[in-house]
């Protein structure tokens, strides 16, 4: 892990652009940004310089590596399915930008939970792109269940949470709960207490109920308009609520298909600097059309868009990667700066990783780098490059 200089490429961090720009790494860490040739000063035969426009052509565009709060798997395997399968998922998700992740898990009985969280804390301790765990479920609304098991789903209790706490072994990032079910306020300020960011989701909530839980201390709106109450103007439900909530950010799947592109247009309006891009990719992320599980559930993809295999024709999850998201969003007509935010400072920030996010002195070295058109070249996670989806080695 020597020095690296990324330079003549459109910097884009923390929605500000500079042109003409340069980024110095320097042991996994962000040593110095700035314009120019000045990059030029102090470099040797050991730096590895890489021409920003040589590996994405005219118009190069360098932002921080993406960070995705929300997804389920890629590559044609599940995170439910261990150590090996978390990795593969990851390497796909990563050769598209999301250089850091938190993987999340569906509704399964406590046992089978605790068991994928203290993986996911062993997985973790030697994979740094792994930031944790999000456990989706299972403290849901039977009525907004999802493409979660409604047999599984349960109350919030305090030995249900202490058990996956400890399982995850302070690697339990997100939780999201129905703030209706019984206990979920006391389970809301207890998750917040013990360092846990608690999310709303699932739900049948309205603006009330929700404006109370995120008053209680829930920090994230769990994939905004899905699986909850829509907004209605004379009942807004949860995503006004956190819309009119300063510290709660809201996750969106701009795949096209949870959220039409007006719809992601007016969320970027209504809470600004609090979107943060998510995937819900679950297994075909990245993978043919097919037969796949998600949990317990069978789930048919078809064109790329998953439903459950039986009775509802759910929506299950999604066959997105982050860099896909940023192009349909700024085609929906969100500025570029506020995307990228979207996918890098806003998911970093809402669980506290201020280390991440951001391209500046002192931050982890990650980095994607995207040609004109938004395909992604070449990755950097803490220095370490790799080629991208659309693009070779630098």
């Amino acid at each position: 892990m020597g020095v690296s200089i990324i330079h003549s490429a459109r910097l884009v961090s923390g929605t500000v652009s500079t042109r003409d720009a340069w980024v110095r790494f320097d042991g996994g860490r962000v040593a110095a940004v700035g314009t120019g040739d000045a990059w030029r000063a102090g470099t040797d035969a050991t730096t590895d310089v890489v021409d920003a426009t040589a590996v994405a052509g005219a118009g190069a565009i360098l932002t921080p590596g993406f960070v995705d709060l929300h997804g389920h798997g890629g590559a044609g395997v599940a995170y439910d399915d261990g150590a090996d399968a978390i990795r593969t998922a990851r390497a796909l998700h990563r050769r598209h930008g999301t250089t850091r992740a938190l993987i999340s898990l569906v509704t399964a009985s406590i046992d089978d939970l605790a068991a994928r969280a203290g993986t996911i804390a062993d997985v973790a301790a030697t994979d740094p792109d792994v930031l944790g765990s999000h456990l989706e479920g299972p403290f849901l609304d039977p009525a907004h269940k999802g493409a979660h098991d409604a047999r599984l789903l349960i109350d919030p209790s305090p030995d249900a949470l202490a058990r996956l706490l400890e399982a995850g072994r302070g690697t339990v990032r997100q939780v999201t709960i129905a703030p209706e079910r019984p206990g979920a306020m006391a389970a809301i300020a207890a998750l917040r207490d013990a360092g846990v960011v608690p999310a709303v989701g699932h739900t049948s909530a309205d603006v009330d109920l929700a404006r109370a839980a995120f008053e209680a201390g829930a920090g994230i709106l769990t994939h905004a308009f899905n699986a909850m109450p829509g907004l209605h103007h004379r009942a807004p439900g949860p995503v006004a609520a956190a819309a009119a909530s300063p510290g709660v950010t809201l996750e969106l799947i701009a795949d096209g298909v949870h959220l039409h592109p007006d719809v992601v247009r007016l969320a970027f309006a209504a809470a600004p600097g609090r979107i943060a891009l998510v995937t819900d990719a679950m297994a075909a992320a990245g993978a043919p059309d097919g037969r796949y599980m998600l949990g317990g559930l069978e789930v048919d993809v078809e064109g790329g868009v998953a439903r459950l295999a039986g009775g509802t024709r759910a929506i299950a999850g999604s066959t997105l990667t982050q860099d896909a998201a940023l192009r349909r969003c700024v085609e929906a007509g969100v500025p570029l700066g506020e995307a990228v935010h979207a996918l890098t400072s806003a998911p970093a920030q809402a669980i506290g990783r201020t280390d991440l996010g951001a391209l500046a002195p002192g931050a982890y070295a990650d980095a994607v780098l995207l040609a004109a058109d938004l395909a992604v070249r070449h990755v950097w996670t803490a220095g370490v490059g790799t080629p991208g989806a659309d693009g070779h080695a630098a």
